[in-house]
């Protein structure tokens, strides 16, 4: 129990940062699909641009860089212009759009109380259970 604390720990600050940053406000998304503000769009420029750079620096130092626990980090390089991008990409942002929520902050938004959240959360455990009982029949 104790090795996963630091998990704990930084997903506790990852969702009360989603809170406190209006990430999780479904207002604030609202206003982003309809191009009313650029909060959520700056913050979003912001996360792709971290993860870049985070992705290259791992690649470019190689198996300096390990997990929590001692595993090296092997990022594999994927070709682009798969249809299972598209598909995904397609999914999610239909069901971002239509719920209003990303799945990131729905831990956080239950976390604070919002019952909503739960209704959500609950959708993406039965969408996670359908997936894997139709895994083989789904194109990848």
């Amino acid at each position: 129990m104790k090795r996963y604390l630091p998990y704990l720990l930084a997903g506790t600050l990852f969702g009360f940062v989603l809170v406190k940053s209006e990430a999780a406000s479904w207002y604030r998304i609202q206003e982003m699909f309809h191009f009313q503000s650029f909060h959520m769009f700056g913050i979003l420029f912001s996360a792709i641009a971290t993860g870049l750079v985070s992705t290259q620096a791992i690649r470019l130092f190689g198996r300096r860089h390990v997990s929590l626990d001692g595993q090296s980090i092997d990022i594999p390089e994927k070709p682009p212009g798969r249809k299972n991008y598209i598909y995904g990409g397609l999914t999610f942002g239909i069901g971002w759009g239509l719920i209003g929520l990303c799945p990131g902050p729905v831990f956080a938004l239950v976390g604070t109380g919002s019952i909503g959240a739960l209704a959500v959360l609950a959708g993406a455990l039965h969408g996670t259970w359908l997936y894997g009982a139709l895994k083989e029949k789904v194109p990848h």
